[in-house]
């Protein structure tokens, strides 16, 4: 395999490209969860044009989940024979199309196609952009940009909320989802400032014989990372997805005062993300992520019972704080697990595939509402996973600080 000389470490070329690469990655998927989040502040008005109930708006949600894994792997497999850029590049013209054709659908029936579809462009960007930014990131720094880089997912919530408070009010919900399609313009800035990182180059295997052999010498691997991932996503999706509608509906909140609750509280995802990445270079992966789903625990009566407003949004804050807290490790964790000839589709693929094993979250919630109460099926599923997710994590392997760049076969 013919190797690229790469730039003289700590040259202000690498390290334009390191920051260059994290960025891409940080936007590509602070993008792509803005456009996946804009339907969680309007599940009732869409239900409402589309004369459905607000749980089967909610199974739009799941359809987007359910898919995910099939972006994965495409993107995925892509990205291991091809490079990163250029499947980065392609998913994210991709959701940003259907985002602004789901804006455009007739009916129920179309909407919940788009969405489905939509999920396969949500899916292939996060293991894409992951293995772009780990590789090109420095060792030492790896779990603080981890942190970076997944809290572009509450970067991605939050404008969504400043968005859906300036627009929705005066246009309603089809407008949103037509602003959605402007992540294609990051295409541009990957196209022109991003390059290969130097472990794809040698890592990559040398033909699809030797890289289904990888696969099928990792399975018990890759069936850890699924469990693992099952339990983050019941976690993430559990905790974020409905409480917007729990607010409105339940808690009497107007539009802005949700919008103003949810910003809060994804500030306080991204702080928890680059605390607990930066934690956890220094005292491991596992140990910052079982601190920060322990403490989680802790905080459901302010998120869920608080008694008043700034109650409910210190619990909002610290809720995702610690949930998102665990969360940032999770791109440098997976990563350092990931064989290296996989690393393009092995993390992203898993991740995906424990999203579709957690993508009923939203509908189970939603049902169990209609018999507890929003606040009480939202506190009933968080205790619940958060201490199997303590267990999960306890159980795993760890990989801190293992080295990209060789060939490793795997």
């Amino acid at each position: 395999m013919n190797k690229v000389p790469a730039a003289r470490s700590g040259s202000k070329e690498e390290r334009a490209n390191q920051r260059n690469a994290v960025l891409a990655g940080f936007l590509g998927w602070t993008l792509d969860a803005f456009d996946f989040f804009i339907l969680v502040f309007v599940l009732v008005p869409v239900a409402h044009e589309f004369h459905r109930p607000v749980k089967d708006i909610a199974l739009t949600l799941t359809a987007s989940l359910a898919f995910r894994p099939v972006g994965a792997a495409l993107f995925g497999f892509m990205a291991d024979r091809w490079g990163r850029r250029v499947p980065l590049m392609l998913d994210i013209i991709f959701y940003s199309v259907v985002e602004v054709a789901s804006g455009l659908a007739p009916n129920y029936t179309v909407f919940l196609i788009l969405r489905a579809i939509y999920g396969i462009g949500m899916g292939g960007e996060w293991g894409v952009g992951a293995s772009l930014a780990m590789e090109s990131a420095p060792e030492r720094w790896r779990g603080l940009l981890s942190g970076m880089l997944q809290e572009g997912y509450a970067c991605g919530y939050l404008v969504a909320a400043v968005v859906y408070a300036a627009v929705f009010p005066h246009w309603g919900w089809r407008p949103l989802f037509f602003i959605a399609g402007i992540p294609a313009l990051l295409v541009l800035f990957v196209r022109v400032k991003v390059k290969e990182p130097e472990a794809f180059k040698t890592s990559r295997a040398a033909d699809w014989k030797s890289y289904w052999g990888v696969i099928r010498k990792n399975w018990k691997r890759f069936a850890y990372i699924v469990l693992l991932m099952t339990m983050m996503n019941l976690l993430s999706h559990g905790t974020q997805d409905l409480y917007p509608t729990f607010l409105h509906l339940q808690r009497g909140f107007s539009p802005g005062t949700v919008a103003t609750i949810t910003v809060i509280s994804m500030i306080g995802a991204i702080l928890g993300g680059l605390a607990f990445g930066f934690f956890s270079d220094r005292s491991g992966r596992r140990r910052s992520m079982i601190i920060a789903v322990i403490a989680a625990v802790v905080v459901i009566p302010l998120w869920v019972y608080g008694h008043s407003l700034g109650v409910l949004m210190l619990g909002a804050f610290l809720m995702q704080f610690m949930v998102q807290g665990a969360w940032g490790v999770i791109p440098a964790h997976l990563n350092e697990l990931s064989p290296g000839a996989l690393r393009g589709f092995f993390p992203g693929f898993a991740y995906q595939v424990g999203v579709l094993f957690a993508s009923s979250v939203e509908y189970i919630e939603a049902t169990m509402a209609e018999h507890l109460g929003y606040g009480g099926a939202l506190a009933l599923l968080a205790l619940a996973v958060l201490v199997g997710a303590a267990i999960v994590i306890a159980a795993g392997p760890e990989a801190r600080g293992v080295s990209f760049v060789k060939v490793d076969g795997g």
